[in-house]
């Protein structure tokens, strides 16, 4: 079939505007509430997320016009290779804190690259081709061996920075995927079984320290004035901004939070436009999966859908721990919050994720009087 001759105009009106809505909704809610603690924390966390904003929505744009589906079938291995080589540079070269290995510092360059938040798109991709590729045979012990060893060797990487948040998204990703793939949920039920019976043999492995950011990370109050500050300060800013909050310059418990501007945003958020801001954001958050969840629906190809399954799978989890551990709710892990938390790399590695999914989106009718049953 004759493939559609589509002009940059009829390109533009494919995008999914719902979906555009929301991250700029998300994104702009981002920059207000930075740019309302700016004489605080300074106007250059301002100036570097309206940047990345932009620089993220020139990259979402320009995936958008790709077709995702010759991207994938052309370069799929190459694409694989170069998540391996990014994260192996992340362990040989990375910098961080507390022997975390979590940046790359380029001489000359004027801002930090975090890999594992560009590798998610990397690892998504692949992943989703390796799926569709054992369609039919995925519940076969020797395709969950390929599957686990695909996955196992990107998140042993990420782990090795030293960036236990990320890896555990990471897994979230695999599992979300594997599921909507059609692999038996025996399978899960079997991994849950064998990490609780074997619990006691991890838990030992761990350090002292990252035990107790366990234990008091779901019981913050047992350590106030260590391993819990940070969420008890959090969840005193979220208090007081009370129903209406504090006003765009009002707020006065979030300056006593450290990385309130990138992991604990929330709490910024929350004390300054109250219950409506923490509202808007999640309404947001909540419109742009369920309509990513449609496009995954709708998608010409199954490994678009799977693609989209492991965007929302990121969407859920970094929304649902970044929010519970600024409650005090769960434990501190270094996630960020899609769209507000403060990061080039964070922002940059999301909004080329929405990019892939407009691609999907934009590419769903190619052919004339075609309809792809893959």
């Amino acid at each position: 079939m004759k493939e559609f001759s589509v002009t940059v105009k009829e390109k533009f009106r494919q995008i999914d505007f719902v979906v555009l809505v929301c991250v700029l909704g998300m994104t702009a809610l981002s920059i207000i509430t930075l740019a309302g603690a700016s004489n605080e924390l300074g106007t250059r966390y301002v100036l570097v997320q309206t940047i990345a904003s932009v620089l993220g929505c020139i990259a979402m744009i320009t995936l958008a016009f790709i077709d995702y589906d010759k991207l994938i079938k052309k370069c799929g291995i190459w694409i694989y290779v170069a998540a391996v080589a990014f994260m192996l540079a992340a362990v040989l070269f990375g910098q961080g804190d507390h022997g975390n290995k979590n940046w790359i510092r380029i001489p000359g360059v004027p801002f930090d690259i975090q890999p594992s938040e560009y590798v998610k798109l990397l690892f998504i991709i692949t992943f989703s081709r390796h799926i569709k590729l054992l369609q039919g045979k995925i519940n076969k012990i020797t395709s969950v061996l390929q599957l686990g060893v695909h996955a196992g060797i990107i998140c042993a990487l990420v782990l090795k920075t030293g960036d236990l948040g990320s890896t555990l998204v990471y897994m979230f990703i695999m599992a979300v995927m594997l599921l909507v793939g059609g692999l038996s949920i025996w399978y899960f039920i079997g991994v849950a079984a064998l990490l609780v019976l074997s619990s006691p043999v991890w838990w030992n492995l761990l350090s002292e320290k990252q035990q107790l950011r366990i234990v008091y990370g779901f019981n913050p109050e047992g350590d106030p004035l260590d391993i819990g500050y940070q969420a008890l300060k959090s969840r005193s800013a979220i208090a007081a901004g009370g129903f209406l909050g504090s006003g765009f310059r009002g707020g006065t418990q979030y300056v006593y939070l450290p990385a309130c501007y990138s992991d604990f945003i929330f709490a910024i958020l929350a004390e300054k436009f109250g219950f409506f801001g923490c509202f808007a954001y999640i309404v947001l958050m909540t419109i742009l999966i369920i309509r990513l969840l449609w496009i995954a629906r709708i998608a010409r190809k199954d490994y678009g859908a799977y693609i989209c399954a492991g965007v929302v799978a990121i969407l859920i989890f970094q929304t649902l721990e970044n929010i519970g551990m600024c409650l005090a709710m769960l434990p501190v892990i270094g996630i960020t919050l899609p769209f507000m938390s403060y990061g080039g790399s964070s922002m940059l590695a999301m909004y080329m994720l929405i990019g892939l999914v407009q691609s999907i989106k934009s590419h769903n009718q190619k052919y004339f009087f075609e309809r792809e049953k893959a």
